[in-house]
């Protein structure tokens, strides 16, 4: 299929592949390609807490999903519409994996920015990946991993302006692999939306 078309396909199922993208931003790594050995201490927490996250939603445990949100993020979604949301999506997607490239942690924030890998279903087969800016927050004592939408992450880092500054939130880039390349949907959309 060539590019353009694939494109336009996924721009007639925009609301499912958006869907599939945050989804696919609330998780983390699994442990073998977390970056190696376990971590300790309160980095260690952080990313533990991701994987946890990940292995629920590759399982299809969307409630334990909702369960690592943090409250803020709850108050905006019951459990039942999260958990029916992310339901839709499944055989769209089939989550393979996600690398932790880099984190850090500042009191009761942290930070990591990851590659989420994905072979695409639906609308189109293909292998797929996300490189995206993953926040959690310290609640109660446990790690909760932020969705990937403006609406959670912009109140949390004004909040919190030097940890803004120092890690300022970024769009999750798509792309998708084809001839062996790694094409960039995101970098292609915003041009197009620019003509």
């Amino acid at each position: 299929m060539r590019l353009r078309k694939m494109l336009a396909v996924i721009k007639t199922t925009a609301g499912r592949v958006a869907l599939a993208v945050l989804t696919i931003q609330l998780v983390g790594a699994s442990a073998a390609r977390a970056g190696g050995a376990a971590q300790g201490g309160v980095e260690g927490e952080a990313r533990a807490a991701l994987v946890q996250a990940f292995e629920r939603l590759r399982a299809g445990d969307y409630g334990g999903v909702y369960d690592a949100l943090p409250s803020a993020s709850q108050r905006r979604i019951t459990r039942a519409r999260f958990v029916e949301a992310l339901g839709r999506t499944r055989g769209q997607f089939e989550l393979s994996g996600m690398e932790i490239e880099r984190a850090h942690v500042a009191g009761d924030l942290a930070v990591m920015d990851t590659v989420v890998y994905a072979t695409v279903r639906k609308p189109v087969e293909a292998e797929g990946k996300i490189v995206s800016r993953q926040y959690m927050v310290r609640e109660g004592g446990r790690w909760r991993v932020t969705t990937g939408d403006g609406s959670t992450v912009r109140p949390l880092l004004a909040a919190n302006p030097a940890f803004a500054r120092q890690y300022p939130a970024t769009e999750p880039r798509v792309y998708l692999k084809r001839d062996g390349r790694w094409i960039n949907l995101s970098a292609l959309q915003g041009s197009r939306r620019r003509k």
